[in-house]
């Protein structure tokens, strides 16, 4: 039997799978015939499927909302997207549609969301999370928005400093706060505490002494997040309850206290073999809750979710065409694509982030063992097994062959342009691929358009300052 990288899939994973398919030997995504996008707007492109979205925000809630039912909880459960993980209005807009509400972490994020308002994509009763370290113009840009009519922005307070610095801006209205505990990191982290936050022991003092008596605030939620993300581990059952028995702390001295954030941290499908029981750890966090209340006499919490990566990881993909094929010795073979990664998926470089890498085409071709190189003169432009802890298994192909093998690196819509900025100057002057929006219409059919192409020389070359 021919070793096929077809038959390489179905023996090593479940295949097809969710998200993935083959149709007339081309590999699917979501449906979506990704030989029609090649031969319509040639490679390299990303798209990003809008559906995929408002599919992760109900799945989420549902399974929420059936935990809560289960375990007869009192509290109610709110879903909160970070902005700072894909700032795209096609992406908020998309997100907005299923009943959400907003986490900001930047002055400019404050911008975006008046900007929303003015053109009336939200209303002042959506529920916004302010994180991130508060400059002045961070704390001033709040407090417009909450003389805009926003009384459900609430504060999180990251240091002792912000109080300080908010009871100095004179605030005209009752600012409703939060706090955020700093966790300790895992045991492999290069730090002990994580910066953000502050320090367990440190937060009844400071509350008693500096925001209880304070008539000028109202404190309403407890805020912690593990990096690491929620995972059924010893590390994040132990942070959680420690956030825990913090809440009950703060609600026996606060009436006003009535939410729990856990932040964000749900992963995403980022290979073939992914598992992951959402069903099961949503009853854990919210029955650990109930259980918790219930002993110490108090009433459960409404919790919070910030869910960036969650939210719109799995919509995006970006497409490439293998240039060429180098033997650089006996056992390293390189793949180039014709675009950068450090360009296009900077947390593969940067942090070895996983992302699913599949042939679009020639999947009944024999396999061998690849590295993938860009097309930028930078050693680090590359993604290979090594670095990732996984072998890159894609199939044989020829230089010769009338149709170049076509790879994708699925599941990227997270934090990649965030990080890479979009647009603009670029490593090499390698310009950010064209970028396509899929949809679907009332009929539920597929749409897709451009909506940006690549940059120009004559661009680049006035953000340079070099004159015509």
């Amino acid at each position: 039997m021919k070793d096929t990288y077809l038959n390489l899939i179905k023996q090593s994973y479940s295949f097809p799978q969710e998200n993935f398919g083959l149709k007339n030997n081309y590999l699917t995504f979501n449906d979506i015939n990704l030989k029609y996008l090649i031969d319509k707007y040639d490679t390299p492109f990303k798209f990003t499927y809008l559906p995929k979205i408002g599919e992760q925000i109900k799945k989420a809630k549902k399974l929420f909302n059936k935990a809560i039912k289960n375990n007869n909880y009192k509290g109610k459960y709110h879903y909160c997207y970070c902005t700072k993980c894909n700032h795209f209005y096609h992406i908020i807009n998309e997100a907005l549609k299923h009943n959400i509400n907003l986490e900001t972490s930047s002055a400019f994020d404050i911008d975006l969301i008046i900007n929303l308002y003015n053109n009336k994509k939200i209303n002042n009763n959506i529920t916004i999370i302010h994180n991130g370290y508060k400059t002045n113009d961070y704390i001033n840009k709040i407090l417009q928005l909450q003389n805009l009519g926003f009384k459900n922005s609430i504060i999180i307070l990251d240091s002792i400093n912000e109080l300080y610095m908010l009871k100095k801006s004179n605030p005209k209205n009752k600012i409703k706060i939060g706090l955020r505990m700093a966790i300790n990191e895992e045991t492999q982290s290069s730090y002990y505490t994580s910066r953000l936050g502050i320090r367990y022991t440190n937060m009844m003092g400071f509350y008693r002494n500096n925001i209880k008596h304070d008539t000028r605030f109202e404190l309403k939620m407890l805020h912690f997040f593990v990096d690491s993300g929620i995972k059924d581990t010893l590390y994040y059952w132990g942070e959680f309850q420690k956030a825990l028995k913090l809440y009950i702390e703060l609600k026996k001295d606060n009436k006003t206290l009535d939410s729990f954030n856990i932040g964000g941290g749900f992963p995403i499908h980022n290979n073939l073999s992914f598992t992951y029981n959402y069903e099961y750890i949503i009853n854990k966090i919210i029955k650990n809750i109930k259980d918790t209340c219930v002993t110490e006499n108090i009433t459960e919490p409404d919790i919070y979710t910030e869910f960036g990566k969650y939210t719109v990881g799995e919509s995006s993909a970006i497409i490439f065409k293998v240039l060429d094929q180098k033997q650089q010795n006996d056992t390293e073979l390189w793949y180039i694509i014709d675009n950068s990664l450090i360009n296009t998926i900077p947390d593969a470089w940067s942090i070895h982030e996983k992302f699913i890498l599949l042939p679009i085409n020639k999947w009944n071709n024999e396999y061998h063992r690849v590295n993938i190189g860009g097309i930028s003169c930078d050693h680090s432009d590359y993604y290979n097994s090594e670095d990732l802890n996984q072998e890159i298994l894609l199939p044989k192909y020829s230089n010769n062959d009338k149709e170049p093998l076509y790879i994708g690196f699925f599941h990227t819509g997270a934090y990649q342009d965030a990080i890479s900025g979009y647009g603009g100057i670029k490593h090499c002057l390698i310009p950010t691929p064209k970028h396509i929006i899929i949809d679907r219409n009332k009929n539920g059919e597929l749409t897709d358009f451009i909506y940006s192409n690549n940059i120009s020389t004559d661009k680049m070359f006035d953000i340079l300052g070099y004159k015509k």
